[in-house]
């Protein structure tokens, strides 16, 4: 489990295609150390550390994964959104973010006002329910509340402060990027439940 709470934005340093998946080697600055095995959130997507050292870590990306994600589209240098899986002592900052990417969906328009910036996407399709005001969602694996619901637009904004705008891939986002979308599990399973 996360937080949605990014540690660190990594960049990746080399990747390999393996079978019908890819092999990622991320590069990283102060996060560590890690251990063969520990779930790991890149981007928002829960994989498994594979190698590691002080300054790096690898994991591989399964068919399944680049089907759902657009990890499949990640070329060297490009900057990820890494946070390690919560320790169970652990303070929960964000909301719970499993790391189960439901869908992508992608920038509509930037703004930015005065020191805030204003991010709008595109309401992904089949997940428009769970995209509520003042809700939560996690975009690139970040801990976002809804600003607003636009559903004649099929939109929905976020604001974003300074700190989430610096210490994130959002600053490198331009209108038309994709994100991976992980709506609140716990309206997954209120609707479950209703059913």
């Amino acid at each position: 489990m996360f937080t949605g709470i990014v540690e660190e934005t990594a960049t990746v340093a080399s990747v390999t295609p393996d079978g019908d998946g890819r092999r990622l080697r991320i590069a990283v600055d102060s996060i560590g150390p890690f251990e063969h095995g520990q779930s790991i959130s890149v981007s928002g997507v829960c994989l498994t550390v594979e190698e590691h050292g002080e300054d790096y870590f690898t994991v591989f990306t399964a068919e399944e994964t680049l089907s759902k994600t657009y990890l499949g589209g990640l070329e060297e240098g490009d900057a990820v959104n890494v946070e390690r899986a919560l320790p169970a002592d652990g303070r929960l900052d964000g909301h719970v973010v499993q790391g189960h990417v439901d869908t992508t969906t992608e920038v509509v328009s930037i703004e930015q006002v005065e020191e805030d910036w204003r991010f709008t996407f595109a309401l992904p399709e089949g997940h428009e329910q769970y995209i509520a005001g003042r809700g939560s969602v996690a975009l690139d694996g970040i801990s976002l509340t809804v600003a607003a619901v636009d559903d004649g637009a099929g939109t929905f904004s976020v604001a974003i402060i300074p700190t989430t705008y610096e210490l994130t891939t959002l600053s490198a986002k331009s209108v038309g990027d994709p994100v991976h979308v992980e709506v609140d599990v716990l309206a997954k399973y209120v609707e479950r439940m209703l059913d």
